[in-house]
């Protein structure tokens, strides 16, 4: 769900040539909800192999990230690690809705509304271990590395970031802003067919157009409501919120915060893997070819055309895990 910032921050448009020879650090499991959700057929149903297992993450991943290879993006992917306790309750809220959309989703069908289906199968997507395994598996032998982080992705981009080992964040959720990354780009991963343009928010930027520092950024957040308290503090909107940490007033409502103090703490110091390594490789043709074609189905006239255009040059050629 995330911390609701998109009114208060500053936003520029890029185009994907804008980021050639940059490292981008991506919020894996936030990029493979979206393609969970939106790569579907036209009941709303996702892709499946001929045994029924799911492969619109396997897709979106590879055809996607392509697109980015393509324009000279060097991107690393991040993985969630353990939620910490504070966030069971956002969880919670988000499988009460996938339960409702399934049964909406359920009724649409029997009705013949097909599109009114796809619109609820859209909110049922769930992500499961296996999915995460292959998809890393798919990563390794695009010759991308991935970074498993010991809790928040988001945080763990963020000190990716900060560090100087990528250039920015790529995530759809504002709560990156507030574990500090220095860069946050949105929409990198969305298809290039929707009218929909790659934003980039710059947090110094930012703050100073605010007038307030992280700790402040995050004070909003906690007024306004985060994954680790999703209500906030009732009637407070992101306007209010920004009025009351600028006028220094943010004591008065420490305590209609649950768990202020402890949720903070998770924002300016959070649980993050600092041994990780970035290397990027030449593509496994043959790996990619088991896990998409002789796995799941794909295509391998489509799958050969879509690595040689990640490499250059026609995959009958040495070098590619011959």
């Amino acid at each position: 769900m995330g911390v609701n910032l998109k009114d208060l921050v500053i936003k520029h448009n890029l185009e994907l040539k804008d980021l050639a020879g940059k490292k981008i650090a991506i919020d894996a499991y936030n990029v493979i909800y979206q393609f969970l959700s939106t790569i579907r057929q036209y009941d709303g149903t996702p892709l499946m192999d001929k045994n029924g297992n799911v492969t619109s993450h396997l897709s979106g991943l590879f055809y996607r990230t392509i697109n980015l290879i393509e324009a000279g993006v060097q991107p690393v992917f991040v993985f969630d690690g353990k939620a910490p306790v504070e966030k069971q309750a956002v969880q919670q809220a988000r499988e009460e809705i996938r339960e409702v959309a399934r049964e909406k989703h359920k009724e649409a069908l029997e009705r013949g509304d097909t599109e009114e289906a796809r619109k609820f199968a859209q909110q049922t997507s769930r992500l499961n271990s296996a999915m995460i395994q292959e998809s890393k598996e798919l990563i390794k032998a695009m010759g991308l590395p991935f970074v498993q982080a010991l809790s928040e992705g988001e945080a763990q981009a963020a000190y990716m970031c900060n560090k100087g080992d990528v250039w920015a964040a790529a995530s759809q959720d504002y709560d990156t802003l507030l574990f500090a990354a220095p860069r946050l780009i949105r929409n990198l991963s969305i298809s290039k067919k929707k009218d929909i343009s790659i934003e980039i928010i710059d947090l110094i930027e930012t703050l100073n157009a605010l007038h307030v520092d992280v700790s402040g950024l995050v004070d909003i957040g906690l007024l306004v409501g985060t994954d680790y308290n999703v209500s906030g503090v009732k009637g407070i909107g992101p306007k209010t919120a920004l009025k009351i940490v600028q006028e220094g007033k943010i004591k008065e409502y420490e305590t209609k915060i649950n768990s202020y103090t402890t949720i903070k703490k998770l924002f300016l110091s959070p649980i993050v893997n600092k041994d990780y390594d970035l290397k990027w490789t030449a593509p496994d043709a043959t790996k990619i070819k088991e896990i998409l074609v002789d796995r799941h189905g794909f295509s391998e006239d489509r799958i050969d055309a879509a690595i040689e255009r990640m490499i250059g040059k026609p995959i009958n050629q040495k070098g590619l895990g011959d």
